[in-house]
């Protein structure tokens, strides 16, 4: 198994790093400092960035990084500064000795794609631990299909989301799926694992699809929890969904 290391940054942000012998592979690095001390003090080269989208919080820190490693192929959407391979839907690439696969997700931004290798989803911004992303240029209906396409890779698969939001997204679970088993557990454990001061991340697959109430917004609870809180008929899952990511935008 694949295994990155979470390197905080801001307030909530993980800035993915995968150590591979021709260099090492970060992923949305919004600030180069957390990355350049980890290379420091390992006695690593950067080998490739990987950008999921636009936003500042993801890609602050490249034109940084790229001045101190000037051999680092950023790859990553059209229309970021800096990307030196741009990825569409589909598109497949080799890291060191990892081959990746590109899975455009809208929803969050129109140009965000995400990065799949067998047994690990690099998430950014579209599946987060028990929750998903703001809706900020796309539709509810482009983010549900979104998560469909990514929920129905392995179960086995780990997750790696872009920020430290668990909590408060177990929160929201808690208020809209309140006699879900899977959800009350993963609340007491990713509660212990911070105050322990440790990530909650990354997340399996199969975990999501139990307690993250965007992907499950079909399941009766969520529909009648979606009814309930909007006051109208909602006739199936994408509807559900979209009242849920509304209710979520204001817990």
């Amino acid at each position: 198994m694949l295994s990155f290391i979470p390197l905080p940054a801001f307030a909530d942000n993980y800035i993915w790093l995968l150590p591979q012998p021709s260099g090492a592979c970060v992923v949305d690095p919004g600030e180069a400092s957390p990355v350049l001390d980890y290379l420091a003090a390992h006695g690593q080269q950067l080998g490739a960035i990987l950008v999921t989208h636009h936003h500042a919080d993801h890609t602050g820190g490249i034109g940084r990084l790229k001045a101190a490693f000037p051999h680092a192929l950023v790859h990553g959407p059209a229309g970021v500064a800096n990307v030196d391979i741009i990825h569409h839907d589909g598109d497949s690439f080799v890291v060191g000795d990892v081959r990746f696969q590109v899975i455009a997700t809208p929803g969050h931004t129109l140009d965000h794609l995400c990065y799949y290798t067998p047994g690990a989803l690099l998430s950014g911004d579209t599946l987060f631990g028990a929750g998903c992303g703001r809706l900020f240029e796309g539709s509810a209906n482009q983010m549900y299909a979104s998560l469909a396409r990514l929920a129905a890779l392995p179960p086995d698969t780990w997750v790696y989301p872009a920020h430290e939001y668990t909590l408060a997204n177990l929160a929201f679970a808690r208020a809209c799926d309140p006699d879900n088993p899977a959800v009350s557990e993963r609340l007491l454990q990713d509660s212990q694992r911070r105050q322990q001061g440790k990530p909650t991340l990354p997340v399996r697959l199969d975990v999501e699809l139990a307690s993250n109430p965007f992907l499950r917004s079909g399941e009766p609870a969520l529909l009648a929890a979606s009814r309930q809180h909007d006051g109208n008929p909602i006739n199936n899952a994408l509807e559900s969904f979209a009242v849920l990511r509304r209710w979520k935008n204001s817990f």
